[in-house]
Formats: structure tokens, C-alpha cells, sequence
């Protein structure tokens, strides 16, 4: 299909996305990816959702920053997947311009809101290692709903201002969008010469903020290392990391495939290669997170299988017959 040459974005109907493969085997091989990755998501989070909202024992500061950001999770997964996996499926390419303005809208709102959520959750473990005497005091219940409150009107606001900055500029590239979803730095590639320069100074703001929100995290995990290594106990430090790493570890894969994605110099630019970038933080997060905080925190861990169980339990009594 060839590019339509607008004058401006109100002419735009609707935007092309751009295709996983040419060939019916190659589409349908990543329908079934997605799909199955897109399950594992809703799975893994909503388990997680479930337990922490059902165990009394994981109402704590640390488990409802957990189910905060499983909800982003799910949000950000499910702005991008169905809609790839259905033009797939059906073989087409289009979104409506206020489909592409929602998918921008919502996509934004998700990713920002989970690194300011990361950002505080950082905040979180440092009171909790650092300063334990102090952790009820500085992380009651009113303080952890103002603080994840933040982080979702930070997402918010943030999101507001990139989309209405974004859709505010003339388009007059054509309607191609070099990406499986509409992703601002691919929307501002069909925008006029020299017109994207107030949207560049936006994400410029962003990057900013982000990198400040990246420093404190570095800062404050210095602290908790330095922390954990003075505890005398080997059952007290496995403890303390077993909270601390699977932190970590979602803020490392967060942070390098979305930075990559927006940082990357244009002259590695290709569409298969922000196509790859972009999957890596836009997908694979969503699905990971709850495997790696499942897989190194024992008394979530323990819960699921409490659940599971009970469920188990009773399923077994409503099918075995009644006295």
C-alpha cells in the first residue's frame, strides 16, 4: 500500500502499521507467539493481583506497590498486543487516527506511570533496610497510597502532554508508521521538516526526568547493598535480597530496552530493529515481572500456592457428592 501525502494530520483518516511477515505461516507463527505470550501476562499478573488482594499477610507497603505495578503491567501489554494479534489474524494494517491517538495515549500512560511506580517501590526497600525502625512511620498506609497515586498522575499528565504535543504537529509524511504499534518517535517521522522540534523538547524533559528517577534508584540500592552487607547473619542477607533483586531486575530490563529504544542513535535505525527494541520493552516486561518476582520471593511464592490450593480444595468439594 503506498503512503497517502497529506497537507496536515486532520486529513488523516487512519494510519497503516506496520507488518511482523509477508508470508500466511510467518503471520500466524506470530499471532501464536503473542498469544501466548499476551496469556502468560494476564496470568502471571493476575495471579498476582488475586493473591496479594486475598492474603492478609501481603497487605504490606512492598506487596501493594507489587499489585500496582501488575495492574501497569496489564495495562501497557493489553494497549498493544490484541490489536497486533487481530490485524494479523485478519490480514490488515489500518488503525482509525483516534484508535492511533488512544494507543499512544494509553501506552504512554502505562510505561510512565510504571517507572515512577519503580521509582518509588526503590524508595520502599531502602526505608526497609535502611531505616526499619522508621519503616511504619514513613510508609503507612495514607503515605503509600499518596505515593502510588503520584506515580499514576505522573504517568498521566505525562502521557496528556507527549499526545496532544504529538497530534498537535502537521503530518505530512504519509500514513506509514514504521512500527507494529503507533509509537510516538514513529508518528513524529511523518511530521513536517522542523516541526517535531516541540515534541523533541518535550521527550528531552522526559529523558531528564527519567535519568534523575534512574540516579535515585542507583543511589538507593548503593545504600541497600552496603546495608545488607553489614548484616551479620547469611539468613538475614538472603532475605533482604530476595526482596531487593527481583527489583532490580525489572528496573535493569525496563530501563536498557526502552532507553535503547528511545536513545538509539538514527544511524542504527531500521524498522526491523525498533521492531525488535520495541517488543523487548513494550512486551516481554509485562510477561516477565511476575515470573521474576515469583521466582525469588519465597513468601509470594507461598501464597500462590496457598491459593492454588484452595482452589483446588474446592473444586475437588463442589464436584465430589453430597453426603
Amino acid at each position: 500500500m503506498q503512503r497517502q501525502q497529506m497537507s496536515n494530520s486532520s486529513s488523516i483518516t487512519q494510519f497503516l502499521l506496520l507488518a511482523f511477515a509477508d508470508t500466511q505461516e510467518l503471520q500466524l507463527l506470530h499471532f501464536w507467539l503473542f498469544l501466548g505470550i499476551y496469556l502468560a501476562a494476564l496470568l502471571g499478573n493476575g495471579l498476582n493481583i488475586i493473591t496479594i488482594t486475598c492474603d492478609y499477610h501481603l497487605h504490606t507497603p512492598m506487596y501493594f506497590f507489587l499489585l500496582n505495578l501488575s495492574l501497569l503491567d496489564l495495562g501497557s501489554i493489553s494497549t498493544t498486543l490484541p490489536k497486533s494479534m487481530a490485524d494479523t489474524l485478519w490480514d490488515t494494517r489500518a488503525i482509525s487516527f483516534s484508535g492511533c491517538v488512544s494507543q499512544v495515549f494509553l501506552f504512554a500512560f502505562f510505561i510512565s506511570a510504571e517507572y515512577f511506580l519503580l521509582t518509588v517501590m526503590s524508595y520502599d526497600r531502602y526505608v526497609a533496610i535502611c531505616k526499619p525502625l522508621h519503616y511504619g512511620t514513613l510508609l503507612g498506609t495514607r503515605a503509600c497510597v499518596h505515593m502510588a497515586a503520584a506515580a499514576w498522575g505522573t504517568g498521566f499528565l505525562t502521557a496528556v502532554l507527549h499526545t496532544a504535543s504529538t497530534f498537535s504537529l502537521p503530518l505530512c509524511q504519509g500514513n506509514a508508521v514504521d512500527q507494529f504499534f503507533c509509537e510516538i518517535p514513529q508518528i513524529l517521522k511523518l511530521s513536517c521538516s522542523h516541526s517535531y522540534l516541540r515534541e523533541a523538547g518535550l521527550i528531552v524533559f522526559g529523558v531528564c526526568l527519567a535519568f534523575g528517577c534512574f540516579v535515585f534508584i542507583v543511589v538507593s540500592y548503593v545504600q541497600i547493598f552496603r546495608a545488607v552487607l553489614r548484616i551479620p547473619s547469611e539468613q538475614g542477607r538472603h532475605k533482604a535480597f530476595s526482596t531487593c533483586l527481583p527489583h532490580l531486575a525489572v528496573v535493569f530490563l525496563f530501563v536498557c530496552t526502552a532507553g535503547f529504544a528511545y536513545l538509539k542513535p538514527p544511524s542504527i535505525s531500521s524498522p526491523s530493529l525498533d521492531m525488535v527494541v520495541s517488543v523487548l520493552y513494550s512486551v516481554v516486561p509485562p510477561a516477565l515481572n511476575p515470573l521474576i518476582y515469583s521466582l525469588r520471593n519465597q513468601q509470594l511464592k507461598d501464597a500462590v500456592r496457598k491459593l492454588m490450593m484452595g482452589w483446588f480444595s474446592e473444586s475437588m468439594n463442589c464436584l465430589s457428592p453430597s453426603a
